[in-house]
């Protein structure tokens, strides 16, 4: 399976920005997909994932009711919708893919993630 994430740049806060996370390979045992971001000296942490039959999603505290998380099953391409952006916001976002079931809470576990995508960075200038 390989992920390759675009749609970074350079904003200013309270701006939005669409990423996209294309996936190609043997994608059928796909469960459940995901976005993480690092910033600089921090370690990598949990955004959001979607159930990639369901469709259902899950976010991490700091970005729920700014961030969606969307898919399009028939390209194999997730999209995060970032709105309002923040400079904290500010990071390399990667997405990652799992073959493991999880629910909610339990897809915030970086090392059940088995692809992950190069990363695309997010810069939110104050």
């Amino acid at each position: 399976v390989q992920l390759v994430e675009s749609g970074g740049g350079l904003v200013q806060t309270g701006d939005s920005l669409r990423l996209s996370c294309a996936a190609s390979g043997r994608t059928a045992s796909t469960l459940v997909m995901a976005w993480f971001r690092q910033a600089p000296g921090k370690e990598r942490e949990f955004v959001g994932s979607i159930n990639w039959s369901s469709g259902r999603t899950y976010y991490a505290d700091s970005v729920k009711g700014r961030f969606t998380i969307s898919k399009n099953n028939a390209d194999n391409t997730m999209y995060l919708q970032m709105n309002s952006l923040k400079p904290e916001d500010t990071g390399v976002y990667f997405c990652a893919r799992r073959g493991y079931y999880c629910e909610d809470a339990g897809c915030a576990d970086i090392p059940m993630y088995d692809y992950w995508g190069q990363g695309t960075q997010v810069t939110v200038s104050s």
